[in-house]
């Protein structure tokens, strides 16, 4: 890649876990009984056929990680644990009650915050605590966060026999000066021993998560951390850019100044570096940021065309539905979006007047779900086509016209009813996707929301 390229794109853009994007939804016309419709209509058509994915967001965690833009409460009272788990079943039984019919569960999964934050017996409970009232489909997949300097082997131990098979642990980066800038003291034996432990309780998917462009990182921190992953071979791992969004309020990314990060020039090197070396390891890159073993779900999933992203990220297959319970959690009917309270307090406030917290979304018109249909195949399969007159919008010509320079530079081929991703202009996908946002097209916005491209 060279430094011109990076210059050209990088710009700020969405990740696209959703489209529309959060800062494009259409608050004014949306309302909780627009969002419980879609929600029950999309439920009648997929409920049977292929579940539904539920996302539980358990937002403690004992202390900040300054690179983290999620949403968190920093605490070390564990008294908070049973009252929270209390709210998230009443949420969840406002839904089954909407939905009139028993939940199929295809994929669980639970994210912070810190999961493993909560005991074992509270995570148990919480989890029996939803199929008390729904049952898990065929095939189906569990999966959690954990914190390798605190999950514990009954952590690992409980959900296993909850039916949990796998397990996401944050590594980040294993050098010291990168470490204390970002608060996350977290030494290699931690991981390996929770990644030893869950292996031999029989997880079939370990993943770790690494980022490269944290403040103080160079290449050669990458490759010290990418050297000791490779001893462990995790089945998945998530190589992601740091997103560097101080402008978000509550994300707590200080500690650092800006001038602290790599370049854009150097967060590319790191990224082809790490990239250059889990290929000889035989890690194939899925999507975005995303490698895993020949063996893993995620590569076979990549495999039979069957790979899907959502606001859990990249998964293994698809559900029409997503249901985000807890503080802040997004759900995803596919006709529609809503997000509940982000303060837990609000959340806390509307589930003890029997209504589901829900504060904002948005329902997708008919345009939204064409473009939603071509940036989820972008982001999932690096490819698009508008051969089928559903997938058809007016304004393809002039999207095509802006993709021109993209496809002069390499990054993609545009064919007479379709468009492919080149190797070459894989990390720049998202800019591909941006061209498709018409919503962005048409209304740049006036501050920066989002996070740089490269």
């Amino acid at each position: 890649m060279t430094k011109v390229l990076v210059n050209k794109y990088n710009v700020a853009g969405p990740r696209y876990t959703s489209y529309p994007t959060v800062p494009y939804w259409d608050d004014a016309t949306f309302s909780i009984g627009k969002w419980e419709n879609s929600l029950k209509k999309s439920f009648n058509e997929s409920n049977e056929s292929e579940g539904i994915s539920l996302y539980i967001h358990l937002p403690f965690c004992e202390s900040l990680c300054t690179f983290c833009g999620c949403n968190k409460r920093i605490t070390t009272r564990h008294e908070v644990e049973s009252p929270y788990i209390n709210y998230v079943l009443k949420e969840w039984r406002l839904y089954v009650e909407l939905l009139g019919n028993t939940p199929q569960i295809k994929e669980l999964h639970l994210g912070g915050g810190t999961p493993t934050f909560f005991s074992p017996k509270n995570l148990e409970r919480l989890i029996n605590g939803i199929f008390a009232m729904a049952k898990k489909a065929e095939n189906y997949e569990f999966s959690f966060e954990g914190h390798p300097n605190n999950t514990t082997k009954a952590h690992l131990q409980t959900l296993y026999n909850l039916g949990f098979r796998r397990v996401s642990y944050g590594v980040q980066d294993y050098n010291e000066t990168v470490q204390k800038a970002i608060h996350r003291i977290q030494p290699f034996e931690n991981v390996k021993r929770v990644t030893e432990e869950a292996r031999e309780i029989g997880y079939t998917s370990v993943s770790h998560d690494i980022i490269f462009g944290l403040p103080f990182q160079t290449e050669a921190h990458v490759a010290e951390t990418i050297s000791k992953t490779k001893a462990l071979m995790p089945d998945r791992i998530a190589f992601y850019s740091y997103a560097h969004v101080p402008w978000i309020k509550g994300n707590g990314q200080r500690g650092f100044k800006d001038s602290d990060l790599p370049s854009a020039e150097s967060k590319r090197k790191q990224y082809e570096l790490g990239k250059e070396e889990l290929d000889v390891c035989g890690y194939v890159e899925i999507g975005m940021d995303h490698f895993a073993l020949k063996t893993d779900s995620l590569y076979q999933a990549t495999e039979t065309k069957k790979l899907h992203r959502n606001f859990m990220g990249y998964t293994a297959s698809k559900t029409q539905i997503m249901v985000g319970l807890g503080v802040s959690a997004i759900s995803d009917s596919w006709y529609g979006f809503a997000q509940n309270e982000k303060k837990i307090e609000d959340y806390y406030k509307r589930l003890d007047t029997d209504v589901i917290p829900v504060f904002r979304g948005h329902i997708l018109n008919s345009e939204d779900l064409i473009i939603r249909r071509h940036i989820l195949n972008l982001m999932c399969h690096f490819e698009t086509k508008w051969s089928l007159n559903s997938n058809y919008f007016k304004e393809l010509p002039e999207v095509l016209v802006q993709l021109k320079e993209l496809e002069t530079d390499g990054l993609i081929l545009i064919n007479t009813d379709s468009i492919t991703v080149t190797e070459k202009g894989k990390p720049y996908v998202r800019n591909v996707c941006m061209a498709f946002d018409l919503l962005l097209q048409r209304k740049q916005p006036e501050s920066q929301l989002f996070s740089m491209t490269i």
